[in-house]
């Protein structure tokens, strides 16, 4: 199993006729993404790369295909239109890669989806993968194997360097979600925790936190509660100044709960290990999954 995307989902990539719209949209399909329709406004009826439809609208793509998760690749000023236009359209799934979209337009799109069911990552996302099933956003696929780690980070690029330690140790990814660095986004670090407690694929779990907010507190809170699977933390961002913006928006220490230190402290509280070093990642996470099968042993 996997959480999220697997090889059934059918997506529709919104803005697959753009630049990054199109060439991830490839990158996808040469993974085994079900790419099953593209939306492009005005460009109704052609193709993409003969063989992906183009529609429209989200709408008239998912009466034609049944498309359930949509992947947006739409530029800022208008990314937060697609996005409710794909919740109007009761798409399950939206992954959201664009950034610099407004705080505000992200705002209004997080009260309409409150009153929809449907799900949002990102936006300012690497997106979502399931190894050896379906990719649905910007990650290099190869560094990628099938495994029982599930991944969550509210960083790409140290996405990207967990699962390629922890592919050179020989240990795979169930679902690898990047959850975007804005402070306003859909599905949060405590969200996509809970899914993987539930999901029998993730035998442990990998948070990849940084400064500001405070959703690794929630994401311990519900940990210490709730879960017994073995769960490791890195935090980026220990000598960051407090005030000054780090490469995220939501990346921000605008109080004591939003530092590194309050963080650690959260985590550790409820049993998660923290690994201090993004060179030890995935030597870290192995120690945790060792240890966690030796006390069940």
């Amino acid at each position: 199993m996997s959480i999220l995307v697997d090889r059934s989902t059918r997506v529709v990539v919104q803005g697959i006729t753009g630049r990054a719209g199109s060439f991830h949209a490839r990158a996808c399909l040469d993974y085994g993404t079900n790419i099953v329709a593209g939306v492009t406004p005005g460009k109704g009826g052609q193709s993409f790369d003969e063989a992906v439809p183009i529609f429209d609208s989200v709408i008239e793509a998912k009466e034609a295909t049944g498309c359930t998760a949509s992947l947006v690749f739409v530029p800022a000023p208008l990314a937060a239109d697609a996005i409710l236009e794909a919740a109007a359209a009761e798409i399950d799934l939206i992954i959201c890669i664009t950034e610099g979209i407004p705080i505000l337009d992200m705002i209004r799109v997080r009260r309409w989806l409150e009153r929809t069911s449907t799900l949002l990552i990102g936006p300012n996302c690497p997106g979502v993968i399931t190894p050896g099933q379906s990719k649905l956003g910007i990650m290099p696929a190869y560094i990628h194997r099938p495994g029982p780690v599930g991944i969550v980070s509210r960083s790409g690029t140290l996405t990207y360097e967990a699962v390629w330690q922890l592919s050179q140790l020989g240990i795979g990814q169930s679902s690898c979600i990047g959850i975007g660095g804005d402070p306003i986004h859909g599905l949060g670090l405590r969200d996509v925790v809970e899914m993987f407690d539930k999901d029998p694929a993730t035998e442990g779990i990998l948070i990849i936190g940084e400064i500001g907010g405070c959703e690794e507190q929630e994401a311990a809170a519900f940990w210490k509660i709730s879960s017994r699977k073995p769960a490791a933390a890195f935090l980026a961002g220990a000598t960051a100044p407090v005030g000054r913006r780090m490469g995220h928006a939501g990346a921000i220490v605008s109080g004591i709960a939003g530092t590194v230190q309050a963080k650690i402290e959260a985590l550790e509280s409820a049993g998660i290990s923290v690994i201090r070093s993004p060179a030890e990642i995935g030597s870290g996470m192995v120690q945790v999954m060792a240890t966690a099968s030796r006390t069940r042993g």
